[in-house]
């Protein structure tokens, strides 16, 4: 779901000294940040809950305290601060592949990106990255750009004047599709990921790691974007490390060419103990949290699924789901639930419509799907420029609980291109519920006969595990296994 954060992003960056320029090699200099203010701690702090929220939660267990141990001991390496508890480094119930960092001293990765590294060092390297950035203030240039040109498309912009103006939806964006995860997910520019991708290698080579673990990554990362082409057919529409941090294939030679120039002596992998480390831990969708397939959306604990329209991407978290189309947009959610339908699909529209209470009053249609009583409501929200449609289509599904849909859709469309997701709303039989079941990374140590292909079918999938197997343990086509290698394996 696409959570609802003032402020989630990089670019949340307040004023803080300069250092002297940062040199690689034969790299230009860099500027960096010398210090973490009482300001960046305050924003921070402010916006580490909201973060957790919007991005699955933190994940618990070993796994969460081996990377905040390895995120801290390279975080120190920026010069933001020499103390490691300074810094909050967390690992989040996310299956995308991700990672981040503002200013205050959070770092972000996502248990997805950890489960397609294959040592310690590739870990150090992503972090260290994304505090390259911060030390750089590139949010803050980012930020600024973002305030300048459009975010996200003509419907965004349309709802951006509804939430300026005097619309009785003026906390739409903010309370409804939020906007502050798209700020986060802005790509940077190609000199940004330059300085960043420099920065890391300098905190690699500086904390004793192989520096070009960062370049491998990178690798990494972008036979996973092939990948995730290959898998296009998948309604999964996620903000991505790859994504957001564009030409992840363009900056392997450079990067190993940045590590080269370090000159260091640094050789540190920690390949063991990072898969030891990495094995169990959850991949893809948590069943906590409902898991996507395809188009379709499953929830075991809740008993329901629905199927999102063709073209239209979802993502998942831990209190919505968000389906984004060039048609419109939508979230599937819940609230307070009195008994009574009509009054509920009124409070959504309350609560989007703020404190003054600028929905008007208007008329709820009922129906039913597939033996579910529903209701729906359409109302209009007007800006200087354009108008667009909410609509809150809600469910009863008995025992004090509803759900609904919150759709957005250009004027005059009402439901429109959703037509055919309100209606696939419906219930989970106890079988079905019980047949979704977690994935996890699980450790293999490869024995004489086996191969690329007989492991791979030892993969939780269906379609392309040849593909998925030779990606999450960065193998090129033509390498080969040898007997006693470790390597993953995606199983349930």
């Amino acid at each position: 779901m696409n959570w609802k954060i003032a402020l989630g992003c990089s670019g949340a960056v307040l004023a803080m000294g300069l250092s002297a320029p940062v040199v690689i090699g034969q790299q230009r200099a860099i500027r960096t940040v010398s210090s973490i203010s009482q300001q960046d701690k305050a924003s921070g702090a402010k916006q580490h809950p909201e973060l957790l929220k919007e991005f699955g939660g933190a994940y618990a267990g070993p796994q969460a305290r081996y990377v905040e141990t390895v995120g801290r001991r390279i975080a120190v390496q920026s010069g933001l601060s020499n103390a490691q508890s300074d810094f909050t480094v967390t690992l989040l119930n996310s299956p995308v592949n991700n990672a981040f960092a503002i200013p205050g001293g959070y770092v972000y990765v996502t248990r997805q990106l950890m489960a397609l590294m294959n040592d310690e060092a590739e870990l150090a390297g992503v972090l260290g990255h994304e505090v390259g950035h911060v030390a750089a203030q590139h949010g803050q240039r980012r930020q600024q750009a973002a305030q300048r040109n459009a975010i996200g498309g003509a419907l965004l912009g349309v709802l951006a004047g509804a939430l300026l103006g005097d619309s009785g939806l003026a906390g739409l964006v903010q309370k409804g599709i939020g906007t502050g995860s798209q700020l986060l997910t802005l790509k940077f520019s190609r000199s940004q990921e330059y300085e960043a991708d420099d920065l890391g290698i300098r905190y690699l080579a500086s904390a004793g790691y192989d520096p070009r673990a960062l370049s491998e990554m990178l690798a990494s990362l972008a036979a996973q974007s092939n990948l995730d082409a290959q898998l296009a057919g998948s309604a999964r529409s996620m903000p991505e490390w790859a994504s957001t941090h564009p030409d992840p294939a363009s900056r392997v030679d450079r990067a190993a060419q940045a590590a080269a120039a370090t000159r260091a002596g640094s050789t540190v992998r920690n390949r063991d103990a990072f898969l030891n480390a990495v094995n169990g831990v959850l991949y893809g969708d948590d069943p906590r949290q409902g898991v996507i397939e395809g188009n379709r959306f499953r929830h075991p604990d809740l008993r329901l699924s629905f199927t999102a329209p063709s073209g239209f991407g979802m993502e998942n978290g831990t209190d919505a789901v968000s389906i984004t189309g060039s048609g419109g947009q939508a979230q599937f959610g819940a609230a307070p639930y009195s008994g009574n339908l009509a009054a509920y699909v009124d409070s959504v529209f309350a609560r989007l419509g703020g404190s003054d209470g600028g929905v008007p009053a208007g008329e709820v249609s009922r129906t039913t799907v597939g033996g579910i009583p529903a209701a729906w409501r359409t109302v209009r929200a007007s800006t200087q420029s354009s108008q667009v449609d909410a609509t809150v289509f809600a469910y009863d599904f008995g025992g004090g609980r509803a759900y609904h849909f919150l759709l957005l859709t250009p004027a005059g469309q009402g439901i429109g291109p959703f037509t055919p997701m309100v209606q696939s709303l419906q219930r989970l039989s106890s079988q079905e519920a019980a047949a979704i079941r977690p994935r996890r990374v699980q450790l293999v140590t490869v024995k004489s006969g086996d191969t690329v292909q007989s492991l791979s079918r030892r993969m939780a999938y269906s379609d392309y595990p040849v593909e998925r197997f030779r990606t999450i343990n960065g193998l090129a086509a033509n390498a080969a296994l040898r007997p006693g290698q470790k390597v993953k394996i995606i199983g349930w």
